[in-house]
């Protein structure tokens, strides 16, 4: 069954018959500051896509990574995990039942995945799992999309060392983790620990989803088999190319951080005024509206060319960050639904 997504404008636009161009479309995590798309060089589109030694490092020194590999987007990579899992177990263990815990609420297509895998599905939320099957599967979305909520290191390592016990497999999807400091991240904390794959995301931050890269870090033997297992030219070398800069470029990023905090800082003040009754969750790449109309104000919102994401529990709503111009219809539209 598909998943709906945020970014899927051309369907919802069709659905209220009003033409894509002249829709707000808030409905992602995606920052809206892009980093510049530089001149690419001819030989980049005339030769096959590398994976040259110079991104390794750049990403390596971006992640505070001892390993990493790009991926062709986080997704790629959550579709395989299964099937990667099932045959590094079935050489090494046998097992009845293949078993996963995963947030309740949280990116649906990992749940699909495992689904798909023909994993029993374990649900949890506030609390990280305190019992777990041998031989299982963990996967923590940090921070979470859509709720925000977040765990901390000291809770990551505890689950590690007993995922490690039990012989399982601790899976960290990290898509939204750049806005924060270095240390939030569990790669930090990796040390070539063999049971931990830590998912992240490039386009997000950088404003570059179209491009379909990103990055996982884990140990040299999982980054070695994940490299064997999505084949040469996966990444195209475009994606390849501008990824190597955008990471270099330490200037760049602390300005990206920095607007998007303030930002972030605009939508939840203006959320807190025009949606009163809301309880309003946000970090510097989305805003979460719960509110018990939620689908309405979605309804109303999407009626008048506002395009936001409305959560799979219809109880929250999506903001993504808005730009300076994007915010005042924004607010003059939340005012008009008001």
């Amino acid at each position: 069954m598909a998943i709906i997504h945020g970014g899927q404008l051309a369907r919802v636009a069709k659905q209220y018959q009003i033409p894509e161009q002249d829709w707000l479309d808030l409905s992602t995590g995606i920052a809206p500051f892009s980093y510049p798309i530089p001149e690419i060089p001819n030989k980049i589109w005339q030769d096959l896509p590398t994976i040259s030694s110079s991104l390794i490092a750049a990403a390596k020194a971006y992640y505070q990574a001892e390993y990493c590999w790009p991926v062709a987007g986080s997704q790629q990579l959550i579709e395989k995990l299964p099937a990667l899992w099932n045959e590094k177990v079935n050489s090494e263990h046998s097992r009845s039942q293949k078993h996963v815990y995963l947030p309740k609420v949280g990116y649906k297509e990992h749940q699909q995945a495992w689904f798909k895998g023909d994993y029993q599905l374990h649900f949890y939320q506030e609390e990280l799992p305190t019992f777990i099957e041998k031989n299982s599967v963990v996967v923590v979305i940090n921070p979470n999309n859509p709720l925000t909520d977040t765990f901390s290191i000291t809770q990551l390592i505890e689950l590690q060392k007993y995922c490690e016990e039990q012989h399982a497999l601790l899976v960290v999807d990290e898509a939204f983790a750049d806005i924060f400091e270095a240390e939030f991240s569990f790669v930090t904390h990796l040390n070539n620990t063999a049971n931990v794959i830590v998912l992240r995301s490039f386009g997000k931050f950088f404003g570059l989803a179209g491009l379909r890269i990103g990055f996982v870090c884990s140990s040299k033997a999982w980054c070695e088999t994940i490299q064997d297992n999505i084949g040469p030219w996966s990444i195209n070398g475009p994606a390849l190319y501008v990824a190597e800069l955008a990471l270099k470029d330490k200037s760049w990023q602390k300005q990206q951080t920095k607007r998007l905090q303030i930002q972030s800082h605009k939508m939840i003040e203006l959320l807190k005024k025009q949606l009163p009754s809301s309880n309003i969750k946000a970090n510097a790449l989305f805003v979460t509206v719960f509110n018990e109309n939620a689908a309405l104000i979605y309804q109303l919102l999407c009626k008048n060319a506002v395009y936001v994401r409305l959560t799979d529990e219809q109880d929250a709503l999506r903001f993504g960050i808005a730009d300076p111009s994007q915010l005042q219809r924004l607010s003059a539209n939340l005012a008009h639904i008001g």
